[in-house]
């Protein structure tokens, strides 16, 4: 396991040892902190001695529901992530204003006219190019480059590497490629990228011996993290042509180390966009304001929050908000219940990212994994997840 570091001037450093990092933080020569992605970093407050970096990249696995991700260096793996993707929630958040407008074009228009005679509303400009991304699509491959972005901070990323998605059977094509330009485009700016096809990972996965599980769902590393480790290995082991005398094929060459590290499980708060009114008047025609992001008593939903009731803490998310009360709901945005103002700590303001889980594997061979849970009480984070398991336990009491 190593220690993301950071200059004095916020750029990236090599990472370092646990160890080294705790005896900076003692002697006064670093600052430790919790960036985006609940990692812990140091930053340093002297010059340092040298800033002379290695290669290290990113492997990135999309996918429709669920992607994964992958920091490698040559010697040691860095981080390992699983990001459940808002696909699900934003189509079915889009269906209720589709109706609505279509609700509005249908009173406007009359229907019973020449349809040169109908009162359609004419095109104001001609920038209907076709260029636009499905909102359930683009707010996929935004979550994927917004944690991309996030290692980029801590992490002196050399190269970045994107499994190109193909249509299996007789599809034309999948989701998954929809918006992979887009990406591409987006994450040259960061480093330079590059494709790899998926028997191509799946090659390099079973050569590093990396376990694959065959439930997609499984917030697990043998899910689609490892695939985002293949994907970084490429940039240090390769497949190189044999063409003997009597043989020709194809062997890998290079070294890559897979070390312990730890494991993420990320979501984006499922927070409904504001509207400025119900779409049904209740009694007495007065429609009370529904979504947004901002709270009547001075919190921010996805604040990480302490809240206390009968000498019982939870700890989670603010999720709404009443009058007097204030909604608090766990990494599934389950509510643990309503409380009020100064029965709640804020802990984190939000950072529109969801850490659903943490897990740190002592070793690849072992058959458990320690998993923390930081939307559970102070007891009961620390929990034992077999390998296999659908999910971690996230429920409350």
């Amino acid at each position: 396991m190593r220690v993301p570091v950071i200059s004095s001037d916020d750029q990236p450093l090599m990472p370092t040892k646990p160890s080294r990092a705790r005896g900076w933080v003692r002697e006064g020569k670093a600052k430790g902190f919790f960036k985006d992605l609940s990692q812990y970093c140091v930053q340093l407050l002297e010059e340092p001695t040298g800033t002379d970096t290695q290669s290290i990249a990113v492997g990135v696995d999309p996918g429709k529901k669920y992607s994964g991700l992958g920091v490698q260096s040559a010697n040691y793996t860095l981080w390992k992530g699983h990001l459940i993707l808002p696909f699900e929630t934003v189509k079915k958040r889009m269906e209720q204003p589709r109706m609505m407008r279509r609700g509005r074009r249908g009173r406007r228009i009359n229907r019973k006219l020449p349809y040169k005679q109908r009162a359609h509303r004419q095109k104001r400009f001609n920038h209907r190019r076709g260029h636009k991304l499905p909102a359930s699509i683009r707010a996929n491959r935004q979550l994927e480059y917004r944690v991309v972005k996030e290692l980029t901070k801590v992490y002196p990323i050399c190269a970045i590497y994107y499994e190109d998605v193909e249509a299996k059977g007789d599809k034309a094509f999948t989701p998954v490629m929809v918006g992979e330009k887009f990406m591409l485009q987006w994450l040259e700016k960061l480093a330079p990228t590059h494709t790899k096809l998926g028997w191509e990972t799946a090659s390099l996965r079973r050569d590093l011996k990396l376990e694959k599980s065959r439930n997609q769902g499984e917030s697990t590393p043998a899910s689609h993290a490892v695939d985002g480790i293949a994907l970084a290995s490429h940039s240090f082991r390769g497949m190189e042509k044999i063409n003997g005398k009597n043989y020709r094929g194809q062997v890998w060459q290079g070294e890559v180390n897979l070390t312990e590290s730890p494991f993420t499980v990320l979501r984006r708060p499922p927070v409904s966009r504001r509207q400025l009114h119900l779409m049904v008047e209740p009694l007495g025609g007065v429609r009370r304001k529904y979504g947004g992001t901002v709270t009547r008593h001075g919190f921010c939903k996805g604040d990480y929050v302490q809240a206390s009731r009968k000498d019982q803490a939870f700890f989670g998310w603010v999720s709404g908000d009443t009058k007097s009360q204030v909604s608090v709901s766990n990494a599934n945005w389950k509510r643990l219940g309503q409380f009020s103002t100064n029965k709640i700590r804020l802990l984190k303001h939000s950072t529109n990212l969801v850490k659903v889980m943490w897990i740190y594997a002592r070793k690849w061979s072992n058959n458990e994994y320690n998993c923390y849970c930081p939307h559970l009480s102070p007891p009961e984070r620390l929990v034992t997840l077999p390998r296999g398991a659908k999910k971690a336990n996230s429920s409350s009491r």
